[in-house]
Formats: C-alpha cells, structure tokens, sequence
C-alpha cells in the first residue's frame, strides 16, 4: 500500500482530469449534434465514473466501492444497451415515414 500513497497527489490529479472530462461528455450529450454522438458520450460518461469511483477505491481503501463500480458497470451497460434500442427503433420508423413520403411524391 506504500506504492498507493506515494501516488495519491497522481491519482488525485487524475480525478480532477476525469471529472473535468466529465463534464465535457454531458456537454456533448446534450448538445451532441446526432444521437449516436450523445449515446457515446452517455456511455463514455459512465466508463469515466467507473474509473472515478476505482481511483477512489484505492485512494479511500474501501473495498465495497469495487462492488459498486462492477454494480455502476452492469447498469451503464444496460443503459446504452436500451437506449441503442430506442435509437433503432426511432430510426426504423423515422426511415419508413419518410420512405411512405417519398412514394407519395412519386404516385403524383
């Protein structure tokens, strides 16, 4: 645990950078300018937190944050899982109105 210690102003540094990288993932998932760009930010936010709370593991020594960062792990992943669901099915249905248009146009 020495090796933790001499690295605790490092691993502080590096959660600094991770939060502030954080903050520009929610700025790209709000502003994104397509889906897709806010479904990679969404779930690059939530590997960023991951690497957050495991820093944190170490800095804290507390072994129950590892069980949460595998438990915030399975939940971001069924998250983007879900929501590329959503995205598809919105996409599908944004393609065959616009396909339906386009036949209308054409029978005039």
């Amino acid at each position: 645990m020495e090796l933790v210690q001499q690295y605790s102003g490092v691993f502080h540094i590096f959660i600094v950078i991770l939060a502030l990288l954080t903050i520009l993932c929610l700025i790209r998932a709000v502003k994104g300018p397509t889906i897709a760009d806010r479904l990679v930010a969404v779930n690059m936010m939530g590997t960023i937190v991951m690497v957050i709370i495991a820093i944190l593991a170490l800095l804290m020594k507390e072994d129950y944050l590892v069980d949460i960062c595998l438990i915030y792990a399975m939940i971001s992943f069924l998250a983007v899982v879900v929501l590329t669901k959503v995205y598809t099915g919105v996409y599908i249905e944004h393609r065959e109105l616009q396909e339906k248009r386009e036949r209308g146009d054409q029978a005039l």
